[in-house]
């Protein structure tokens, strides 16, 4: 082939490529939506988790960094101190003290509603005590004891469910008319064995059995609902409402509206109902009672 034609193909050539290059350049894309669908991301392979939580994956491009734990300083020696010496102290160890034993052996108190026995057994070995009980009630003695006293201490009178035995003895009266009546002196003495039967009691053997009762006194006050109250305390205003009743001279006029006989004098009437009984039992019984409560009270 000549020169000639080896150059017309090179030029042919090189137009037609030009050619190509124009027509991509100005080819426009035809009309619609163009979806380009990209691959979901590969989850990367879980790696063990390296000792030091501060490394990088393998694949990052940051420098990996290994943090080395910081060791804490060793602790410095304290700094010797000298103790004195202990000084040798001689303790005189003191003499045993001498108890007198003077508490019995424990009692074990029954049951409340098993306590009749016990209790009267428990005051017959008292002295005077077997006096006492033929005049006492031969049952629920601790009940009926702790609502005699109860009414005392609010200044009444319980006329039924008395601690003793009633004295079977009506009030010996003489007539001034059909409605009107005087109290005889010997009506004092009905109540004469009763009170003398009290009062030859030993005191502080009569006391040492109260304390012993005392458990049984308080479950029967719990009973009639005085749950937060002490019976002592009570037992104690019984005692200083009987003391600060007055004497009042007689003879005492009696009337009889009902089946019971009434002082005719207003003022007498109108007492405490434990003040009407004891004017009813006489001045000198009256006295020998307060005396024995005396005793008793300061032992409470």
């Amino acid at each position: 082939m000549s020169k000639t034609g080896l150059l017309t193909i090179i030029s042919v050539a090189v137009l037609s490529l030009l050619a190509l290059v124009y027509l991509a350049a100005t080819w426009d894309s035809p009309e619609g939506t163009t979806t380009v669908v990209i691959a979901p991301p590969v989850e990367p392979t879980p790696q063990e988790e390296s000792e030091t939580p501060t490394s990088r994956p393998v694949n990052s491009v940051l420098p990996q960094i290994r943090i080395q734990p910081q060791q804490e300083p060793p602790p410095q020696a304290a700094e010797p101190t000298i103790a004195e010496a202990p000084v040798e102290v001689v303790v005189e160890e003191p003499e045993p003290a001498i108890v007198e034993e003077t508490a019995g052996p424990s009692i074990q108190l029954p049951s409340l509603n098993a306590s009749d026995g016990f209790v009267f057994t428990e005051l017959r070995g008292l002295t005077n005590g077997a006096a006492v009980v033929s005049l006492l009630a031969e049952d629920q003695i601790v009940r009926k004891f702790v609502v005699f006293v109860e009414n005392i201490s609010r200044g009444d009178f319980p006329q039924t469910g008395l601690p003793y035995k009633p004295l079977g003895q009506e009030m010996p009266v003489r007539n001034i008319d059909e409605n009107l009546f005087v109290m005889e002196d010997v009506a004092h003495s009905r109540f004469d064995s009763v009170v003398d039967t009290f009062v030859a009691l030993d005191t502080d053997a009569a006391m040492a059995l109260y304390r012993l009762l005392s458990p049984l006194f308080q479950q029967a006050y719990a009973e009639i609902g005085f749950r937060d109250t002490s019976f002592d305390e009570t037992l104690e205003r019984a005692i200083n409402n009987v003391l600060e009743t007055t004497d009042i001279e007689g003879p005492f006029q009696l009337v009889k509206p009902s089946v019971m006989y009434l002082y005719a004098d207003a003022s007498i009437e109108n007492l405490q109902e434990v003040h009407k009984q004891l004017i009813r039992m006489g001045p000198e019984n009256t006295e020998k009672l307060k005396s024995k409560l005396r005793e008793f009270q300061e032992r409470l």
